[in-house]
């Protein structure tokens, strides 16, 4: 169990080791009104990084998240300020992510191109559009029966916590318990194997960067109704955070190993770690270093892990 469990174990004890830190040099860390900011504040990132976990467990990738995050942000909120219902207005935003997923899955899976070149120029492409649109202005003068989901301030916690466990839940159990989870595995390990045995590849590639669209529509709209206005540069950097737990979380970034557990990990250690920094006094423009530095390390880490088994795979040759 320990050999399965080893990056959860092991992203659980640096957690544990930096909360230790915290509690003796600052313990105001540790206050309600922090830890509910924190848990608010990467709830949304765990949504994303859950839909991430999906499409990198294939073998591909998408850095064009933030850019869809802003999107679908700036959707739902002109979308509630013109009388929307809040259902509808967030499943617009989720459709929005959607769509951008599905443009983003099909030029991978069937234009063939590969997904680090699509979704970098679909990031760009979304990004300086909306700069376009909306002339760098914020959406503002939201409703405020779009504040909180149109909750209380003090519901919208429990309710917005228990919704993300339940898609947390959903994904861990599909992972592992389902034969959709186990074509996933499949198609990153051996995306010619898993089509030879039966396997339609494009069509799971391209669902899974849709899902992760209409997933970023909802992490946006979880983000939003926190504010009474909504940047239209929301989202910078949200790629690097969301990549960053995923792989630190144990998922090979050559796809077909991973898990939901891992990547909950490692955006709790994560989101622990830039609010970190500020309460020990650390400059907090070091946080995207640290996030780099993890991607760097988990990725040389599988590396290496990966070239030892094959010299303990490889098979002896006699002499000739």
């Amino acid at each position: 169990m320990r050999h399965v469990y080893r990056r959860e174990i092991s992203i659980a004890a640096a957690t544990a080791v930096l909360g230790v830190v915290l509690a003796i040099v600052s313990p105001g860390y540790f206050s309600v009104e922090n830890i509910t900011d924190l848990l608010l504040a990467n709830l949304p990132v765990l949504v994303v990084a859950l839909g991430m976990t999906l499409v990198i467990l294939t073998g591909e990738i998408d850095i064009s998240v933030g850019s869809t995050f802003a999107i679908c942000s700036v959707v739902a909120g002109l979308l509630a300020k013109a009388g929307w219902p809040i259902p509808l207005a967030a499943a617009a935003a989720c459709l929005t992510g959607a769509a951008i997923g599905s443009v983003n899955g099909a030029l991978v899976a069937y234009a063939r191109i590969p997904s680090i070149v699509v979704t970098l120029g679909v990031m760009t492409a979304l990004r300086e559009g909306l700069r376009w649109w909306t002339q760098g202005a914020w959406v503002q003068d939201l409703p405020a029966s779009f504040q909180w989901l149109g909750l209380t301030q003090g519901a919208y916690p429990a309710a917005s916590t228990t919704s993300t466990a339940l898609m947390f839940a959903a994904c861990a159990w599909a992972l592992g318990q389902t034969g959709a989870g186990r074509a996933l595995y499949a198609v990153g390990s051996n995306a010619e194997a898993a089509r030879l045995v039966g396997l339609h590849t494009r069509a799971i590639k391209l669902g899974v960067f849709a899902l992760l669209g209409a997933l970023t529509g909802w992490a946006a709209v979880l983000n939003a109704v926190r504010f009474n206005q909504i940047p239209s540069n929301t989202g910078i950097g949200l790629e690097m955070k969301v990549i960053a737990a995923v792989v630190v979380g144990g998922t090979a970034i050559t796809g077909g190993r991973g898990s939901a557990a891992g990547t909950l990990a490692g955006v709790v250690l994560l989101g622990a770690i830039g609010p970190a920094l500020t309460f020990l006094g650390i400059n907090a423009y070091w946080e995207r270093a640290i996030q780099g530095a993890i991607i760097l390390a988990a990725v040389a880490i599988d590396a290496v892990g990966r070239t030892g088994v094959r010299r303990i795979t490889r098979p002896a040759t006699s002499p000739v």
